[in-house]
């Protein structure tokens, strides 16, 4: 049981594999403020009606950050390895923590843009003083007349009230915008908390050392853009020859000719190949050395992506 909760445990690695994800996820923070930015100052425009000031600031937040949310999941590669993995072998490979900590990394690199989002609209506060204007209560405010109600405070956002009740607009908004910033560096801490804890976790329970770790990192950005440029060359190659086949002949300039006298073409992969180099990978050791991806196994003809009495899960998984 020691030794399974172990394994488990290591799944905590799932963030900040490299230094590239954290530059990934900087860049996108920098664009998310950018965004927030642009649709403050062109987009948002408060109501200023009882009762629609708190759907339209609630709105204002919550739907780009949705939206921000759900882009991040569909760009983040594990979303789509995983999809394979269940249609081609299911989740019997997986125990219930790896899948549980899979899904954690997915939903951690997608949160980075709407957390960003959510934090920079909390800091300039036009949302939620909007969003809670009218919900101030008037006998928080100092001598406020007692004629005017609800349907004057939803009215502050927009400074469209009477001269006599300026004073008490900048006193609710002062207040307002001090809770609002209040929860966005509140939100600030609790994410760096988490990140730090994650960060000494991941390097607590890694089964690499630091420069294994970055020598996999590195290997993996390898394989991916060889196996992008190669893949590009082979469907033009391979398009090439069937475009000639069909019309007998092909237009192809300099650079492609080249190509195809370079690089011949006999055949495509099978679909048993594809399926063997697509999907979640774990990390795996094989008779004491390691397999740092799918197509690394493939190549090394090491079946399955369980334990095998050759080769040893260490349940570390590729970011």
């Amino acid at each position: 049981m020691a030794a399974l909760i172990a394994e488990n445990f290591r799944f905590l690695s799932l963030f900040f594999k490299s230094k590239d994800v954290m530059i990934f996820n900087g860049l996108v923070a920098l664009g998310t403020v950018g965004s927030e930015e642009l649709f403050s100052v062109v987009a948002f425009n408060c109501p200023c009606s009882p009762a629609r000031n708190y759907i339209y600031g609630l709105a204002a937040i919550g739907v780009p950050a949705l939206a921000l949310f759900l882009i991040g999941v569909i760009w983040n590669n594990h979303t789509w390895n995983l999809v394979a993995e269940c249609h081609k072998r299911g989740t019997k490979n997986f125990s219930a923590a790896a899948t549980f900590l899979l899904f954690g990394s997915i939903m951690g690199r997608a949160c980075v843009a709407p957390i960003t989002w959510s934090v920079i609209s909390l800091l300039r506060g036009e949302a939620y003083i909007c969003a809670l204007s009218e919900f101030v209560k008037p006998s928080s405010l100092d001598k406020f007349p007692a004629e005017y109600g609800a349907d004057v405070l939803a009215k502050f956002p927009c400074r469209d009230v009477p001269a006599n009740l300026t004073k008490f607009r900048d006193e609710v908004t002062r207040r307002l915008r001090y809770e609002s910033q209040l929860f966005g560096w509140l939100l600030i801490g609790i994410v760096a908390v988490l990140v730090f804890l994650t960060k000494c976790l991941k390097h607590c329970c890694s089964p690499l050392s630091y420069r294994q770790e970055a020598y996999w990192a590195q290997y993996r950005s390898n394989e991916d853009k060889l196996f992008r440029r190669t893949a590009e060359v082979h469907s033009r190659i391979l398009a090439a020859k069937n475009v000639k086949q069909f019309f007998g002949f092909v237009a192809l300039d300099k650079e492609e000719k080249e190509l195809v006298q370079e690089f011949p073409v006999e055949g495509v992969q099978p679909s048993p190949q594809w399926n063997a180099i697509t999907g979640v990978y774990i990390y795996r050791e094989n008779k004491g050395f390691p397999l740092y991806s799918r197509l690394h196994k493939w190549a090394k003809g090491v079946e399955g992506n369980g334990p095998t009495p050759e080769g040893h899960e260490l349940l570390f998984l590729a970011s």
